[in-house]
């Protein structure tokens, strides 16, 4: 199974050094003038001692010299070149996966991101892709580099003694297939390191986040423990490697020993015998080293190759995702929509046998404005994730202007909508960036009068930055109303067809609520609205009125009509504003009330 998967991951690797194949080659042809160059040192050891010392050779001394030095720099020289030609090449390798990832990743459908936490996915982009340097970098052509001068040199040492040499190999053979086997379990262990790192950073990422959910509810003791777990799952994870590591190494200096003892007991008794020379031993011991190397090679470029592989592994999981907007069905491409929105027998379910929506069935046109009541739970945000298409139905189909939504671009259809959340998300920059974020390429004019329409300038011209001010992370230095304010006039400036107000002003005070009406209120002219929120008071003048209960419509009219039908509505209402009713409400049923209307 591990060789299957191991196969399975050759493709992704080779097509990673495909693109960079001329630069490997070139890298491989430093590493052998390296690897040749640095066998001239323990091969001028048999001259010097054999020829120059032995004989009285001393017209020999000073070429043998200038051939070491010459040789040594060389060495030098092509060590240099490689660092700075493959170790600079491994490091736009990775820039380049870490940006294909996010891409993919900013391309994958709602549902992928609702179950892989956010921290998970820092960690796939950021510390998964680390590990690939191995394979592009110095690090393997440097083992390549090993194997090739192991070979050269396995050859002279056939000619100085084969039967030193036969002994030598047979011993490295047989530890080369313990190391295969300890490699194979070595690189699961990798993997589940990379989970357990998503895991903890994932949890770090959360309660760095909510510090201040961790600090209102006195949690930090809590964040400590499960943070402490989690590290502690991580030590005894790489405890685990480490000590694996370590018994391949005592196993390599072990067979180093076994290998030595028996060289010297072989040589000395060739050289006794007369068939070895004393300059020939010294030559032999000084190559062996070059052929048992690779072995100590293997044990910590094998390490770095399994955590790159283990890497690599994680993020083609991911890679293999197919993207939302590479759909084969959604080959329709939208052009200006006139905002027509129709759901016509639609069932949904986020897992099978699990029905979240049962035959909904409703009408929305340009310029009306649809409320969705009920309590949590019912299928409100649902349903607004079908009109995003952040979903597609089971059965049943969401149309625009009469084209079925799960056939259009998405390119050509989000770009037509514009959303407003209860939790505004604002990013970390200036007001005047998270303005423009929903057109890039809007004129500083365009930002300023979209400001002005949402009563962003009166608070952000009090500032000493102005528009430039920092809102820093999430839009924590502003209050709630200013960030509402802020997301208003993103989505003014965003020319929607297609309005979602998600909550919009329920966590608001009276105050700010009814700054932020007056820039909501010129937000939905002519334009198709979709309101969730939760005062009931703000409903009355929604062109529908929609109670969603266990995922189906129950009640749908006007705010008149349907009071006066003393229906479930009208439950909620008089719940919600303290008027008596005969009608009973399930315990807490009213706290979860969520309604609004914006006109």
């Amino acid at each position: 199974m591990k060789s299957e998967r191991l196969r399975a991951l050759l493709p992704d690797v080779w097509a990673l050094m495909r693109p960079r194949r001329g630069l490997l080659l070139i890298g491989f042809f430093l590493m052998v003038i390296n690897r040749l160059a640095g066998l001239v040192l323990p091969a001028s050891t048999k001259y010097l001692i054999d020829d120059v010392i032995a004989k009285h050779r001393h017209d020999l001394l000073l070429p043998l010299v200038l051939a070491v030095v010459g040789a040594t720099a060389l060495q030098g020289v092509t060590s240099f070149s490689l660092t700075q030609l493959l170790s600079k090449a491994a490091q736009r390798l990775i820039t380049d996966l870490r940006k294909q990832v996010q891409a993919h990743i900013g391309r994958l459908p709602v549902t992928f991101h609702d179950s892989h936490k956010t921290g998970v996915l820092v960690s796939r982009i950021m510390s998964d892709v680390e590990g690939i340097r191995n394979l592009i970098g110095t690090g393997l052509v440097e083992f390549a580099g090993g194997l090739l001068a192991a070979v050269v040199v396995m050859v002279w040492l056939f000619f100085i003694s084969v039967k030193m040499t036969v002994v030598a190999i047979v011993v490295l053979l047989a530890f080369s297939g313990v190391l295969w086997k300890a490699f194979g379990s070595i690189r699961p262990i990798f993997r589940e390191r990379g989970k357990i790192n998503a895991d903890v950073t994932g949890r770090l990422t959360e309660s760095l986040g909510g510090v201040r959910v961790v600090k209102g509810y006195h949690a930090e003791a809590r964040e400590e423990s499960t943070f402490g777990a989690g590290v502690q799952r991580l030590l005894d994870n790489v405890l685990k490697s480490l000590t694996a590591m370590s018994i391949m190494t005592l196993s390599a200096t072990v067979l180093l020993g076994i290998v030595g003892a028996v060289v010297m007991y072989i040589g000395a008794s060739q050289i006794f015998a007369g068939t070895l020379t004393l300059g020939g031993f010294v030559t032999y011991t000084a190559f062996l080293a070059f052929l048992i190397a690779p072995v100590f090679q293997v044990v910590g470029i094998g390490t770095q190759i399994s955590e790159a592989l283990a890497g690599l592994e994680r993020t083609r999981e991911v890679m293999r995702e197919r993207p939302e907007d590479q759909d084969p069905n959604r080959t329709v491409s939208l052009g200006p929509i006139v905002g027509n929105v129709e759901f016509e027998g639609v069932t949904f379910a986020y897992e099978a046998g699990k029905t979240v929506l049962h035959d909904i069935n409703l009408t929305a046109r340009p310029g009306t404005v649809t409320a969705l009541v009920g309590p949590s739970g019912s299928g409100k945000s649902t349903m607004i994730g079908l009109v995003t298409a952040f979903y597609k139905p089971v059965e049943g189909r969401v149309s625009i202007d009469a084209v079925d939504l799960s056939s259009v671009r998405l390119d050509s259809y989000r770009g037509q909508l514009g959303v407003v959340l209860q939790e505004s998300f604002l990013f970390d920059g200036s007001i005047a960036e998270n303005v423009a974020f929903a057109r890039p390429d809007a004129t500083e004019a365009q930002v300023l009068e979209a400001c002005r329409i949402a009563r962003v300038d009166e608070f952000a011209e009090n500032f000493p930055m102005g528009y430039d001010t920092i809102v820093g992370e999430r839009g924590v230095k502003l209050s709630g109303g200013q960030r509402q304010r802020v997301s208003i006039a993103r989505a003014i400036l965003a020319d929607p067809r297609i309005l979602i107000l998600d909550e919009a002003t329920s966590s608001l005070d009276s105050e700010s609520e009814a700054i932020i009406q007056q820039g909501l209120s010129y937000l939905m002219r002519g334009r198709t609205t979709f309101v969730i929120a939760h005062r009931l008071s703000t409903i009355r003048r929604a062109d529908q009125i929609l109670v969603v209960e266990g995922g189906r419509i129950v009640e749908r009219g006007t705010h008149a009509t349907l009071y006066s039908q003393r229906g479930r509505y009208y439950d909620l209402y008089t719940k919600q504003h303290g008027v008596e009713s005969n009608l009973f409400l399930a315990p807490g049923e009213g706290d979860s009330v969520e309604v609004e209307s914006l006109r």
